[in-house]
């Protein structure tokens, strides 16, 4: 399916691009989230007319990404977990605990933007955790994983 895309998604393309993806892609992500229209003449007219405004509405969202990533580049997140005697935790750390950890230290963040590439923190220490907040902007954060005193 031909589609127009109304903001920059990785790895497909950037505003205005016209592109081809899969069916089930477009009907049931791309399309009933914003992200893109189908690749009518009516629909491009329309696009080309709104270009203008797209264009700041993708600046605007890419400085916030911009300035939340100066506010979290290096910053050290501790989070208490039970643990035992060897240090490994009674269960694990996701990318959810990590990202309410974000919010409560007052940065807007969503658990899909913390990328954990080893999987779920498992064990006590500190841990280097990318938090994408944009498709071009990659905050890092150190996150220490310490055992919960009780």
């Amino acid at each position: 399916m031909q589609i127009i895309l109304l903001e920059k998604i990785g790895g497909l393309g950037n505003l205005g691009d016209v592109v081809t993806v899969k069916n089930g892609y477009a009907r049931n992500f791309l399309i009933p989230s914003g992200k893109a229209k189908r690749a009518t003449e009516a629909n491009m007219k329309e696009f080309e007319t709104r270009r203008a405004e797209l264009e700041v509405k993708q600046a605007e969202i890419l400085a916030d990404a911009k300035a939340r990533q100066e506010k979290l580049d290096g910053q050290t997140l501790t989070i208490a977990q039970k643990a035992g005697v060897d240090g490994r935790l009674f269960g694990s750390v996701t990318n959810a605990d990590i990202a309410a950890a974000i919010i409560a230290s007052g940065i807007d963040a969503v658990k899909s933007s913390v990328r954990l590439p080893n999987g779920p923190l498992k064990a006590v220490g500190e841990y280097e955790v990318e938090v994408a907040l944009h498709t071009d902007v990659l905050a890092t954060i150190n996150v220490a994983v310490v055992a919960a005193v009780e």
